[in-house]
């Protein structure tokens, strides 16, 4: 099954614990974008709004692109008091709208999914002259490298996750990457910016936080089953407190 569709199984936990962005964020998009009332925007994967609310409350004609059919059904309801708001249930590269007729496209940790000379490809083409594209992803980290229970959860991920690949907090190499791939495909005045934000969860939460990752809801059930019982005891061994530091890296550019 596609990854992707995993997300659309429990939309209430996804909801509930999938992280909102910063205040500043969107202050440096606007900006960046002069984007007003009446300005027609395009969100590509809603998935349940966790980076809608500030383009809807400006003003903007905002049409939402979910995959998802429940997530799109429970994105509309969501919606439903804003008469600028739509949403559409099909994936980018179906959806059609006239070329040059956006003026902001953006995407919270979804773009990703989509392939690269597809998407960027079709963000220029959609996007009017001087449009803005708004690409930016929230990336997790368990506590520190020094710390004791960071340690014991990698262990845990080692055994039933096994994998030679280092999550680097701050990755300048994947950041560079996309700054290029981005100017690759015709976009101009590229900024980049980083934002950080800290979280914390109980052992049950954590467990629920996890369940809103596609990676971690495809785990053959026994493994998941033996994977959540180790992360929760260990949690639970360290005063039941989890400390999540969020790392949200922004990609702003002009067509």
């Amino acid at each position: 099954m596609d990854k992707r569709f995993t997300f659309n199984e429990d939309v209430e936990n996804y909801e509930k614990w999938r992280p909102t962005y910063c205040e500043e964020l969107f202050e440096d998009i606007m900006a960046y974008s002069h984007i007003e009332q009446g300005k027609k925007a395009l969100e590509i994967g809603i998935g349940t709004g966790q980076a809608t609310i500030p383009f809807v409350n400006m003003g903007c004609e905002l049409t939402a692109i979910e995959l998802g059919q429940d997530l799109a059904a429970y994105s509309k309801l969501k919606f439903q008091d804003y008469k600028n708001f739509t949403v559409c249930n099909t994936a980018f590269e179906d959806f059609k709208c006239p070329d040059e007729s956006i003026d902001i496209m953006y995407s919270a940790t979804a773009f990703h999914w989509i392939p690269e000379e597809i998407g960027y490809l079709k963000a220029f083409r959609l996007l009017k002259t001087n449009g803005t594209l708004a690409l930016f992803w929230n990336r997790p980290f368990v506590a520190r490298e020094n710390d004791e229970l960071h340690q014991t959860i990698q262990g845990i991920y080692q055994k039933y996750r096994p994998s030679n690949t280092k999550i680097i907090e701050n990755d300048t190499e994947r950041y560079n990457n996309i700054v290029k791939t981005i100017q690759a495909y015709g976009f101009r005045d590229v900024v980049f910016k980083l934002y950080h934000l800290t979280r914390r969860f109980s052992s049950n939460d954590y467990i629920a936080l996890l369940n809103s990752y596609s990676d971690h809801r495809s785990m053959p059930s026994a493994t998941k089953e033996l994977f959540e019982a180790e992360i929760k005891e260990a949690i639970i061994k360290f005063g039941d407190v989890i400390s999540v530091y969020d790392t949200i890296d922004l990609y702003l550019a002009r067509k």
